[in-house]
């Protein structure tokens, strides 16, 4: 976990280093001095002499240790401010409350917007994963019964990421827990999310959707795709692919909403697939992308394994892909299998 946690923030800082760098050298005079505000440059070197210093703190094995006790800082600290010289241990009670606060704000907000675990679905295996661009991120995947009974999945993408489209996540989730389980329409559902946030004045944005509804008695799936990235379900039994594409415009986009209702039907052996873009746009150093292809060929190639054995063919694959460098957005998968 330690080593696992140096090398993460030795490749970001890295990566934070060059970005900054290249934003003095290559924006114009008038947008560097409208993006500083009333400072000036020194400010971004003096931010850049801290990533420098804690970058040499890594190579000389200092990272992350105790100023005061020279124990190890707590990793959650580490995540949240590299430049911790002093674990939770030496903290007064004002700067744990201010950090209680801090991580209210973040991480722990993130995590809340996820479920504490996968359900169990009668005639499905389902395997998800999750990880923000930043510390929290724009993507959103959840499970929600209909009023029916029939189970509710879906994926959601916010324009932007970071704080600021977490906690529009936050609301939205407490949206799809609030209207799922008052319908029986996946449709229904998301005529009224958009109706509640286009005309919204904090609603600045707008968010893709993939609502589906599977029934295990009939092995069903009806589904919206409000804008969202196409779903991909692969038939075992035949080696037919589908890609489920979106049936109508994105949340709070457009001034006249209108979506319609597609549905499969899952046979054993199916995997569907569910995804933000941030994994089908991923690029390599030569400015790749990994696009649609290179993941349905993994689905098809790993057909009969489990969701969890799939979805870490993804992971490894896309790690592959960009060589382990940051991803520019957020990522998001749900593999569903029917079994």
């Amino acid at each position: 976990m330690k080593d696992q946690l140096y090398d993460e923030a030795n490749s970001r800082l890295q990566q934070a280093q060059v970005n900054l760098t290249r934003w003095l050298e290559t924006t114009p005079e008038e947008k560097r001095k409208a993006c500083l505000g009333l400072q000036d440059e020194s400010a971004v070197e003096e931010h850049l002499h801290v990533i420098d210093e804690t970058l040499e703190s890594i190579k000389e094995g200092t990272f992350g240790v105790c100023k005061i006790c020279h124990e190890a800082v707590e990793p959650q600290l580490l995540q949240m401010d590299y430049t911790s010289a002093v674990c939770l241990g030496h903290f007064s009670d004002e700067e744990l409350r201010r950090l209680e606060s801090e991580l209210q704000m973040s991480q722990v907000i993130q995590r809340g917007l996820l479920p504490k675990k996968i359900p169990t679905l009668a005639g499905m295996n389902i395997s998800a994963f999750s990880r923000p661009a930043q510390i929290v991120g724009g993507d959103y995947f959840d499970f929600v019964d209909f009023k029916d009974g029939a189970h509710g999945i879906v994926i959601a993408d916010v324009s932007g990421h970071g704080v600021s489209a977490g906690m529009f996540m936050s609301s939205l989730q407490t949206a799809f827990h609030t209207l799922i389980p008052e319908t029986d329409s996946p449709l229904t559902a998301l005529e009224r999310i958009n109706r509640l946030y286009i005309h919204n004045i904090n609603f600045t944005t707008f968010v893709t959707i993939f609502l589906g509804k599977y029934d295990p008695n009939s092995r069903i799936m009806s589904y919206a795709n409000a804008g969202h990235s196409s779903a991909y379900l692969y038939r075992a039994a035949t080696g037919e692919e589908v890609w489920l594409r979106p049936t109508g415009p994105a949340i709070g986009l457009v001034e006249k909403f209108s979506v319609y209702r597609q549905e499969v039907e899952l046979q054993p052996g199916d995997v569907l697939l569910l995804y933000t873009d941030g994994i089908t746009e991923a690029a390599n150093q030569h400015g790749a992308l990994w696009g649609e292809e290179r993941l349905a060929e993994i689905i098809r190639r790993n057909s009969g394994a489990s969701a969890e054995q799939i979805l870490q063919a993804i992971l490894k694959a896309l790690g592959e892909h960009t060589n382990g460098a940051p991803l520019a957005d957020d990522v998001t998968l749900v593999i569903s299998k029917a079994v």
